[in-house]
């Protein structure tokens, strides 16, 4: 028995209970930016592999240096990428570079602009530097220590990191390929605009809209076309989709005389789990297995189509990415503005979230029509209304979730 109007928490974990990690490949690590590591990574040497300097100047011994000013004997000069000078005798210098390997004996680098250099000694006029400006061997990391636990979203940074650890390739879950289609006798592609034009038809904007937040979740969208509202059509799109992870329908998921997608699911033998949620927008949303491959039915609205897919799909895509943590995080704001909600349901209101000196706060973005997709794109974040209450005072306190790529996500469903 098909269960429905459930609480947005059990929808996400009856989906993300389907779905598991995509297989292991290994890729270029210039093409691993935003996949999930697969794999453990491991130092395999110390980063500096030598004491370097970290300013240019001179690198000396600091117990050469009894007051300043004083005078050293210059022994040869070290530039960065050279091997590193002979070992450094008493009251000796070795004119260095930033990077540059300190010799040995060497404990101090003072920074050229406190000298006077000359051809065959320097003079040291401050001491400010004594002890400083030696970076030691491993101070980035030590050979052996994990670079990145598996899991671990592949950052910018991350991949400096691994090229400096000399990692040239790695180990992620293959990104899952996500098929998409659109179904609304009303709906044509940007090439059929003047049809627009002339009041027949509107853009399907989900069209453009889901294949864009598939690729920034981290899939690999596949067109899989527009359908009219017909349950023929509608198969025969499905049955063209079929070669993906993960199947996505907008569309024809309410109660209406030409909404079909729950039927041609059962007609074509699919294991319908669950349907309807309660949350606002998006409450008609549909999700199934259909030869173990999951098939979300977002509703067709726009701003539904989009909140439902941050809620439930890219937590989706995330877990088939081998990411555990896979739900945005929330956060306090204090509303600025009066809000009613309608129906007892969890809603969330598409909002702008500014911080100022009294910490965050949120402003709705206008119109919470499930059609102005204006409002959608106005929005840093959804303002979470819970069940249990209409009516909110400006100045109240409710909760949040940043929109789009967040850095640090959650295990925890945000309601």
């Amino acid at each position: 028995m098909t269960r429905s109007g459930l609480h947005p928490a059990e929808v996400a974990g009856i989906i993300l209970a389907s779905v598991a990690p995509t297989p292991v490949e290994h890729v270029p690590l210039m093409a691993a930016l935003g996949a999930v590591l697969a794999h453990e990574i491991v130092a395999p040497l110390s980063v500096p592999p030598w004491r370097s300097a970290s300013m240019d100047g001179y690198a000396v011994r600091a117990s050469d240096i009894g007051s300043v000013p004083c005078r050293l004997r210059v022994t040869g000069e070290t530039p960065a990428g050279a091997d590193r000078a002979a070992p450094l005798g008493p009251e000796e210098a070795v004119k260095i570079m930033t990077g540059a390997p300190v010799p040995e004996g060497a404990d101090t680098v003072i920074r050229i602009e406190d000298t006077e250099p000359g051809t065959e000694s320097v003079d040291i006029h401050r001491d400010r530097d004594r002890g400083r400006n030696v970076r030691p061997l491993g101070e980035d990391f030590r050979a052996g220590v994990v670079l990145l636990p598996a899991r671990s979203r592949i950052t910018p940074a991350a991949i400096g990191v691994l090229a400096s650890a000399g990692i040239s390739s790695v180990a992620i879950h293959r990104p899952p390929t996500v098929s998409l289609v659109a179904s609304g006798d009303e709906l044509v592609r940007i090439d059929g605009f003047q049809q627009v034009l002339d009041g027949k038809r509107i853009v399907s904007s989900n069209s453009y809209s889901l294949p864009a937040m598939v690729r920034d979740a981290g899939g690999l969208p596949r067109d899989g076309g527009i359908t009219v509202d017909d349950p023929v059509a509608l198969r025969n799109a499905i049955d063209g989709a079929m070669a993906c992870d993960i199947l996505i329908t907008s569309g024809g998921v309410s109660v209406g005389e030409r909404d079909f997608t729950r039927t041609v699911m059962a007609d074509m033998g699919a294991d319908i789990k669950f349907w309807r949620a309660r949350i606002r927008p998006g409450g008609p949303i549909v999700f199934a297995t259909l030869d173990g491959r999951p098939w979300i039915g977002l509703p067709g609205n726009p701003v539904s189509a989009l909140v439902t897919f941050e809620l439930f799909v890219r937590p989706a895509i995330l877990r088939m990415l081998g990411a555990t943590h896979v739900f945005p995080p929330t956060f306090p704001v204090t509303i600025d503005e009066p809000v009613a909600v309608s129906g007892d349901l969890t809603h969330y209101l598409r909002a702008i979230v500014t911080t100022t000196a009294n910490g965050m706060h949120a402003r709705l973005t206008g119109t919470q029509s499930s059609a102005a997709l204006t409002s959608m794109m106005r929005a840093n974040a959804l303002l979470i209304v819970p069940e249990g209450r209409k009516e909110y005072d400006a100045g109240t306190r409710l909760r949040a979730i940043p929109l789009g790529t967040v850095p640090a996500r959650s295990d925890t469903f945000p309601a």
